[in-house]
């Protein structure tokens, strides 16, 4: 069912359209909307739901398309730059493939134009599943809708018959899945909020999507990272971070403090399994591939992602260009604690590597056995 209220675009809309000052997000007044719109949504989502969306909708309310619809279709129906803000009141789970739904309410968005949409996340789908029986029966139920709704459709050979079974309907997504998704779909979060026990969010245009015609959602990923020369290669590493999160980097740096070692402090991206595998350097063992591979050596600073590349200071970034990255980094060495730490780490370790390479390495070889074998230190 679609719920629609937009007149046709007149002159002065049409005006309005085609200015490029589209950056800000104007709260839709209660005097705004007409009455019987207003009692119509209010009836259909409740009163909560309705002011979150004149609260973030932009402009006037003949600026505004609210749909109720799983499909790309309904979408693609719609005219191109004709409003501003596009509300689905389907939730994310039930859309058949996400991104390419992203994608159509991109193409179909102004840059600047909002779009507000909701999701059931994996948090909240567990507690509810846990509530259903009592113990230990609900975590025997659990494990089940694990393996049916979070392995099988990420995995090469039963990805297909579940969406031919489920058509996509009732998908377990993580907020960062939906987030990263949102991201590289060519959209930031200006805003969330949780409403009747689902996430409602808003997201802004901000460009056009990039389409990475290799997602990876298995165990064994591939992440893009700096290497000699400033070439990039591909790191293997096990999984430790939901699907997309690559593309919240920015978004979570922003919204967190690091913590020590230079980490994104309470990082949503992460997983309860990811956890263990990090603080005992689980996730690092794949990248031997990139050892056999001749693409990083032994003993070297990290492999850096470009964002956070873009924070060390222009000189260290030179000189970490000029060699391999690493497959035990100078950090397990002196086990900074901040990021001004982990530069001057990395800047001692390049300096001397620059003057006797064999012998450092054999240094912080021996320091960083003595911390993992002896020491007993651990990532954070």
């Amino acid at each position: 069912m679609i719920t629609k209220f937009a007149p046709f675009i007149d002159s002065q809309i049409e005006k309005l359209l085609s200015s490029e000052d589209l950056e800000d997000v104007f709260a839709i007044s209660d005097q705004d909307w007409d009455v019987s719109i207003k009692e119509l949504i209010i009836k259909e989502v409740g009163e909560e739901i309705f002011d979150f969306v004149s609260e973030y909708a932009t402009y006037k309310p003949n600026d505004v398309h609210i749909i109720s619809t799983r499909t790309r279709f309904n979408i693609e129906k719609i005219t191109k730059d004709r409003y501003r803000t596009i509300v689905n009141l389907k939730r994310v789970n039930d859309f058949r493939r996400i991104n390419k739904y992203f994608q159509s309410v991109n193409s179909k968005l102004p840059k600047g134009g909002v779009f507000i949409n909701k999701v059931e996340t994996h948090a909240v789908r567990k507690n509810r599943i846990l509530k259903k029986l009592p113990k230990p029966l609900n975590y025997i139920y659990y494990l089940g809708d694990v393996a049916l709704t979070r392995v099988i459709p990420k995995l090469k050979w039963t990805k297909g018959l579940y969406f031919h079974i489920t058509k996509g309907k009732g998908r377990v997504l993580t907020k960062a899945e939906t987030f990263g998704r949102l991201y590289s779909c060519g959209f930031e979060i200006l805003e969330e909020r949780t409403i009747n026990n689902e996430l409602y969010f808003v997201a802004r245009k901000i460009k056009e999507p990039i389409f990475d015609h290799d997602p990876t959602y298995g165990p064994l990923i591939k992440l893009n990272r700096l290497g000699e020369k400033g070439k990039t290669i591909k790191v293997y590493k096990f999984r430790t971070m939901y699907p997309f999160s690559e593309y919240l980097q920015e978004y979570v740096f922003e919204k967190n403090n690091l913590k020590e070692g230079g980490k994104i402090k309470n990082d949503f991206r992460i997983s309860h399994e990811g956890k263990i595998m990090r603080k005992y350097w689980i996730d690092e063992l794949p990248m031997i591939i990139n050892l056999i591979k001749n693409e990083m050596k032994l003993i070297g600073v990290r492999p850096l992602s470009n964002h956070y590349f873009s924070l060390y200071p222009k000189e260290l970034q030179e000189k970490r260009t000029k060699v391999k990255p690493g497959l035990l980094p100078p950090f397990y060495a002196d086990m900074p604690k901040t990021l001004d730490e982990i530069v001057a780490s990395e800047t001692k370790y390049l300096d001397a590597y620059e003057k006797a390479p064999i012998k450092t390495d054999i240094n912080y070889l021996i320091r960083i056995m003595k911390n993992i074998l002896l020491r007993g230190k651990r990532s954070c």
